[in-house]
């Protein structure tokens, strides 16, 4: 019975954690979103600052190529965005074919089988998510030590 009581004392625990990270995580998103938006700002000045002073630019030199950068910033989001709306279609068409897999394993295996199908086609998501994870842990470490090198 105390093992009992303690199980559902952690699930009602964990579930209160979960609800808070979720609550938290948007705030963050944005908080770290204007934060990365204020630092690529800071970037691009002192990149323009370091071609005034290399090239010897003119203020009117600097306002073009400022221009010109707004230009081609503009461009690529407009890019994006198209491309987005194609990624887009892409995916529905990819749940459609999934779902028509889903549909047609159910109607070829046994109920059971079915099952143990989805709990391992699951099971494989979750190591693929995994390697991704750590694939972008490793990826973020060798940017943060490549500065050093330098």
């Amino acid at each position: 019975m105390k093992k009992l009581v303690l199980a559902i004392a952690f699930i009602g625990i964990g579930g209160f954690a979960m609800a808070q990270q979720t609550t938290t995580a948007p705030q963050d998103k944005q908080a770290r979103r204007a934060e990365m938006h204020q630092k690529m700002q800071h970037k691009h000045q002192e990149h323009l600052d370091q071609m005034q002073k290399d090239l010897n630019l003119n203020d009117s030199q600097v306002a073009q190529i400022k221009s010109l950068h707004e230009k081609r910033k503009s461009e690529m989001k407009a890019d994006f965005e198209k491309s987005k709306e194609a990624r887009q279609a892409k995916m529905e068409d990819m749940k459609a074919k999934r779902a028509q897999m889903d549909a047609d394993m159910k109607k070829i295996l046994t109920p059971d089988q079915y099952d143990k199908w989805q709990a391992d086609r699951k099971a494989k998501m979750e190591q693929r998510k995994m390697a991704m994870k750590d694939r972008k842990m490793m990826k973020k470490t060798m940017n943060t030590a490549a500065p050093e090198a330098k």
